[in-house]
């Protein structure tokens, strides 16, 4: 035969009740992974409204910015639906470019954007140019102004992803090719003297194409080469 609880008995049962409510989360807070959406897009514009400086859901596990990038398209940056590039539809690949507008240049190979509503520094994939900070070497000042000259605060840039190399670096900074209009950015520091084709790790796609850019540089003395020697790290 069941008891009643005595009065002490049921008003400790109801004290411990609020002090440890139950574990259960309402469905409109429960933890999402990218399981739960459709399309890249779809994880992408949950990702922006739910505190995407914390990502509390973990949806964007490189810290790039962009969630769920194995989900199919509609992808982010795509300016609509469909394919990247247009063609309708949905894919399987992830999204490869970004827009963003400059913030700032900081040296020959970096810049900062806002980027999906954050500001980010980028550094440009595949070019490495003379330092500027922490020991100046010879052209550094010339290839900040080479930059400088090819990109202005305000301007909207391409980032494109090379799925070659890693999304972010070991400095938090975005790895990308940065377009303005038609043109690679990291190809005309190249072509102008002020950058060499760079290779960390593993070669980028876009490698022989920046190669073929610096022997010219080189043939014709432009920029660094003719002004240090080809020696991108001459100290001053």
């Amino acid at each position: 035969m069941l008891r009643a609880l005595p009065p002490f008995a049921l008003a400790a049962s109801v004290a411990v009740a609020l002090a440890f409510p139950s574990a259960s989360v309402p469905a409109q807070q429960a933890d999402k992974d990218c399981a739960d959406f459709d399309t890249q897009q779809e994880a992408q514009d949950f990702f922006e409204s739910h505190d995407p400086g914390s990502d509390p859901h973990a949806l964007d596990g490189d810290g790039d910015g962009e969630a769920c990038e194995t989900l199919p398209c509609p992808c982010a940056g795509d300016g609509g639906g469909g394919n990247p590039g247009g063609g309708g539809g949905g894919n399987n690949k992830k999204p490869g470019k970004t827009s963003a507008r400059v913030v700032s240049v900081t040296d020959g190979d970096t810049i900062a954007v806002r980027y999906k509503g954050r500001e980010r520094d980028v550094r440009l994939i595949g070019i490495d140019t003379p330092e500027v900070y922490f020991g100046t070497e010879c052209g550094g000042a010339e290839a900040s102004a080479s930059m400088n000259e090819l990109l202005s605060p305000g301007d909207k840039v391409k980032l494109i992803r090379d799925p070659s190399q890693d999304a972010v670096d070991a400095y938090g900074r975005l790895l990308r090719y940065v377009k303005r209009d038609a043109m690679d950015i990291g190809r005309r520091q190249i072509e102008e003297g002020w950058a060499e084709a760079y290779v960390f790790e593993s070669p980028f796609k876009r490698v022989e194409v920046y190669r073929v850019a610096e022997d010219l540089a080189d043939a014709n003395d432009r920029g660094v080469w003719g002004m240090c020697g080809g020696d991108f790290h001459k100290p001053l």
